[in-house]
């Protein structure tokens, strides 16, 4: 964020910025949704909701599982809420105690382990490399389990590496935390922004475990602040009351809108968008490795690529500031999202068109040529 605000800061003084560091689609949302909201408006759709969403879009989402995953999922599980963070507040509050234990990988997501500080809780951050596609595996969360070892979260893609879990694997993570009595959380908010592999839920495991998603990423809703979270139905009640509490429900105009993001000419447009972001990492990321930045694993899903830029630096954040300050190029450094070598690492985001990343890439270019 501090990055973005520089940029947009140079920006407003006339410099020219490519921006690969923001996890934003660049894309507006589709037509056929801001046509729902602007109906919703216009028909007088402004009052509150149920705590837990719009019966009718909570139907929608498990009619969605069912369609695309054949996975039937009762309605009254779905929660909807104020992005995918207000899902992680509800479930963060409900499911750990001060002092309880939350196993991440790291890298990854910030936000993550900032809701586990928020509750009281303890972050249980382990590192993960290449050899585990930067993903927790079974092995790790059984070696690494302790006595106040709560639950489990794991991202499938993941930011920052857009790496995958396999069914197999989230079934051997999810085995090993059903053996420690503790929850296991997944998070799919990059769920259908995937290439060349097969696209699954963790709700195909299991009905006791926690997914959570959102309209913000595939479906590029990211302003409408609206996301939605599958619980056990033991959970509803608790999360229901502690919703109402919170934030009272999700935006209605958002909700309304939303109905239309499932809809076969809202899915033709995301498909295509899809295609194109595919495109941008199959030149983003033979470009990055031509300059001498390593990518251990090809990312599968998401739009970032986590790239090692120890050929260049020992100090990714100097690297980063100085790449903005000199050449116009904003990217994230690995600080943001752990402790482990973050010094080593960016990540460059393909939210932006082909031309301005080839651009991007002609500066960096000059930028490590010295």
């Amino acid at each position: 964020m501090e990055l973005l605000a520089r940029a947009r800061e140079l920006e407003a003084q006339g410099r020219s910025i490519v921006h690969m560091e923001v996890g934003e689609p660049d894309f507006t949302t589709p037509e056929p949704i801001i046509e729902a909201g602007r109906q919703a408006l216009a028909d007088g759709r402004t009052h509150y909701t149920p705590a837990m969403g719009l019966p009718v879009l909570r139907q929608a989402i498990a009619r969605h599982y069912q369609q695309r995953y054949g996975v039937d999922i009762d309605p009254g599980r779905v929660v909807v809420t104020p992005g995918a963070s207000g899902a992680l507040q509800l479930l963060m509050s409900v499911l750990i105690n001060p002092g309880d234990g939350v196993l991440l990988a790291d890298p990854g997501y910030p936000c993550n382990r900032n809701f586990v500080h928020l509750v009281g809780g303890e972050p249980q951050s382990l590192e993960v490399g290449a050899d585990t596609g930067y993903q927790l595996s079974a092995a790790l969360i059984e070696q690494n389990w302790q006595d106040n070892t709560r639950a489990v979260m794991v991202a499938s893609p993941s930011n920052p590496t857009g790496t995958m879990l396999s069914r197999e694997e989230l079934l051997d993570i999810y085995q090993v935390v059903q053996q420690h009595a503790g929850f296991l959380i997944v998070d799919e908010i990059y769920q259908g922004l995937i290439y060349g592999a097969e696209g699954h839920t963790a709700l195909e495991i299991d009905d006791d475990l926690f997914v959570i998603n959102s309209f913000s990423k595939y479906y590029g809703m990211t302003g409408w602040r609206l996301g939605w979270l599958v619980a056990p139905s033991d959970k509803i009640d608790l999360i229901d009351r502690l919703a109402q509490n919170i934030f009272l429900a999700a935006p209605t105009p958002a909700q309304h809108a939303a109905l239309a993001a499932f809809s076969d000419q809202t899915i033709e447009i995301l498909e295509q968008r899809r295609e194109i972001f595919r495109q941008r990492r199959d030149y983003l990321k033979p470009a990055l490795e031509d300059l001498g930045f390593r990518i251990s694993v090809k990312p599968h899903g998401a739009f970032y690529l986590y790239a090692d830029c120890s050929q260049h630096t020992n100090d990714s954040a100097a690297f980063a500031h100085d790449l903005l300050e000199q050449m116009g190029v904003a990217v994230t450094p690995g600080m943001d999202f752990g402790e482990n070598a973050p010094e080593r690492y960016l990540r460059f985001a393909y939210t932006t068109d082909m031309q301005q990343l080839q651009e991007g890439v002609r500066r960096i270019r000059q930028f490590v040529a010295g």
